[in-house]
């Protein structure tokens, strides 16, 4: 027995900031393989500076932290019907984020950077004609639910995301823009991958979570493209949870 679901976004303008490594771009692959014209983001120069498959994406270097490469980005962007927000990351420069300055630059990643190009790309979700209407879809995390004394910064700009999530549901609705977010737990990804290092942090982790395992990318996927499809056309700022019970505990 199967329950397998499809999803066709054939037609569809797809941004997805971090498109380049784990959650980013298995998400990435996931519009492309429904039909969607999809245009990720990352750090380096050129598409060439990766291993990752990058084969039928439109690739452009982005600097969250920097403004003027955001305003660059979206004033190169000729539609977009859904909206990505995944790039992140915590202890930037691998700095400790409880100094002040390195705070403020987790802030600009996470949430700053975000919201500045998600207010850029207004006029062209609000021009799109996607059926369920235009989507904004943030990545938050669960340190923005409890305390996370490693992650100062990363986890107040999650928090703050999140709050702008319902924020902009709000102001965008009548323009036909649905805003969601979703909060994975500890997913497998190269953001993770430190944690091998520190066995006791990772045996707490994993001990956290009631599925009994990190999740992968893929597990992330469905919620993306489920919020942004149709079938979620009455759903606007919510916080889609996909952490295998890690915030029960």
């Amino acid at each position: 027995m199967t329950n397998t679901v499809t999803f066709d976004f054939t037609g569809t303008a797809v941004v997805v900031t971090g498109g380049t490594s784990g959650i980013g771009h298995a998400v990435a692959r996931a519009f492309l393989d429904a039909g969607a014209t999809v245009t990720v983001t990352g750090t380096r120069p050129s598409p060439a500076d990766y291993d990752v498959d990058l084969a039928g994406v439109d690739y452009h270097s982005l600097d969250l932290t920097q403004p003027a490469s955001i305003d660059a980005f979206v004033a190169s962007l000729g539609a977009v019907d859904v909206l990505v927000n995944n790039a992140g990351a915590n202890f930037p420069g691998g700095r400790d984020e409880w100094e002040p300055d390195t705070f403020a630059v987790a802030n600009a990643l996470n949430l700053t950077g975000p919201m500045r190009l998600t207010v850029g790309c207004q006029a062209l979700l609000a021009k799109g004609s996607l059926d369920g209407g235009a989507s904004v879809i943030s990545m938050v995390s669960a340190s923005a639910f409890r305390s996370v004394p490693l992650v100062p910064g990363y986890a107040a700009a999650k928090a703050g995301l999140m709050n702008l999530t319902g924020n902009l549901a709000a102001k965008w609705l009548k323009a036909g823009i649905r805003v969601n977010a979703v909060c994975p737990g500890v997913i497998d990804t190269p953001m993770t991958q430190p944690m091998a290092a520190l066995p006791e942090l990772k045996a707490a982790e994993l001990a956290r979570i009631p599925a009994g395992r990190f999740g992968s990318p893929d597990d992330v996927v469905g919620a993306v493209l489920f919020l942004a499809s149709s079938v979620a056309s009455y759903i606007t700022g919510h916080v889609l949870v996909v952490d295998g019970g890690y915030l029960l505990s």
